[in-house]
């Protein structure tokens, strides 16, 4: 069994816990934090379906690492903004989010 399977699998429980705790726990003083965590969590859980699929590609260490470091810096970094209520800890999100269009051209060309 591929690790991108049980990366995927804990990805995915994470996102689904997180989203779980965005729709009844988090209530951030500022609204615009809520946008920011639903973000961070639709890219989390469309992300780590991505991550499941690498094993089928020709190169699933390339897709698989990508997406999942992609993921942890963008969703990680925009969680970390939301939760904190503090701009500054979503510094990373630009980073993970050109590793995600990254992982999506590598997906076309290596797939």
């Amino acid at each position: 069994m591929s690790i991108w399977y049980k990366v995927a699998g804990v990805s995915g429980a994470s996102a689904v816990g997180a989203a779980a705790y965005g729709a009844h726990g988090y209530k951030p003083e500022d609204p615009y934090y809520t946008k920011v965590y639903q973000n961070a969590n639709s890219f989390h859980l469309l992300h780590s379906v991505m991550i499941g699929m690498a094993p089928l590609t020709r190169r699933p260490n390339v897709i698989g690492g990508m997406f999942a470091s992609g993921t942890a810096l963008f969703s990680g970094s925009c969680y970390a903004a939301a939760l904190s209520q503090d701009k500054a800890n979503g510094k990373l999100a630009p980073v993970g989010g050109s590793t995600l269009i990254a992982a999506w051209l590598a997906l076309a060309a290596l797939a």
